[in-house]
């Protein structure tokens, strides 16, 4: 194996949390590396964000370049790739990286945030990629002038609904609850859009089809029908934390699977903090206003600690 190479901070993550936690650590002087296999992490997904101060109306890939630009403009060296596994070490932390050129370091940030929740029914793997999507902006170009529907109720559905509006001929917006629970801005937008049609109260039991996706049926009948013919689904069911690849840490959770922090956003695990989505900080309010504000006070955090 390799001589890995030492760091005093590893930031695991190049989504808003650990990219302005990278600015300030660098502001700090404190020498690091982001790893991050999706640069932006899920927000970079996102077809508009328009509730950051400051930003109006750009674009989740924008956005997520803007932070990027900013996090190399003092020399941050971002690294697109996995982590495999952490083992902590008398001296601090050896990570196992996807790319063989393994890391260790003093101090570890983990930003690593959520990933896409999937149904988990029939048809689901099957049809990945041949109708089913977890992106609206990556593959919604694909079903132009096509019917899709959307499946869930939060801010990512509502707005990969509004989004695909303007793509596809019908969007079918798909919740399992009789109201939506996404803002009040993204409600608004989905019912004065008169491409959008809501079926509430609904699950999706299967996902059907030759080659290719052709209908999902029902647990509810729409129009005396169990089935609904689309051409494409796309999966906003909500997330899971993104954090099995740091299993060995045994950092203490709650029950949802998101790490507990304390102030300065540490985590039970000395020398290991965390900061944005994967955390229960913020009241799990999960906007990308509070990741960069817990990246921020992390690395301020973790300065203080390498100074120790």
């Amino acid at each position: 194996m390799p001589e890995a190479k030492i760091y005093p901070l590893v930031i695991i993550g190049a989504g808003p949390a650990g990219l302005a936690a990278s600015i300030y650590a660098s502001r700090y002087g404190v020498e690091h590396i982001i790893i991050g296999e999706l640069l932006g992490g899920l927000i970079s997904e996102t077809h508009l964000i328009d509730n950051y101060p400051g930003i109006e109306d750009v674009s989740g890939f924008e956005f997520s370049q803007k932070l990027a630009h900013h996090a190399q403009k003092y020399g941050a060296e971002i690294r697109p790739v996995r982590v495999k596994n952490i083992q902590k070490t008398d001296a601090g932390f050896k990570l196992e990286i996807e790319d063989n050129k393994n890391i260790e370091s003093s101090a570890i940030l983990l930003a690593t945030g959520t990933k896409h929740r999937k149904l988990n029914i029939p048809g689901e793997v099957k049809f990945s990629g041949k109708g089913v999507s977890y992106c609206a902006t990556c593959d919604g170009f694909f079903y132009k002038n096509k019917t899709v529907a959307v499946v869930g109720g939060n801010d990512s559905a509502a707005g990969a609904a509004v989004y695909l509006s303007e793509i596809c001929e019908k969007v079918f917006l798909i919740y399992r609850k009789s109201k939506l629970r996404a803002e009040n801005f993204w409600i608004k937008l989905v019912e004065e859009n008169p491409k959008i049609e809501v079926i509430y109260d609904t699950n999706i039991l299967e996902i059907l089809g030759a080659e290719k996706l052709q209908k999902v049926k029902l647990d509810k009948k729409y129009k005396n029908a169990e089935t609904l013919d689309i051409q494409g689904l796309f999966i906003e069911a909500g997330s899971v934390p993104n954090l099995d690849f740091a299993a060995d840490l045994k950092l203490e959770i709650d029950d949802d699977g998101y790490i507990k922090i304390k102030a300065g956003a540490a985590t039970s695990v000395s020398g290991v903090w965390a900061a944005g989505d994967i955390t229960d900080g913020s009241d799990k309010f999960r906007q990308v206003v509070t990741a960069c504000a817990e990246g921020a006070i992390a690395a301020r955090s973790i300065s203080n600690y390498l100074k120790k």
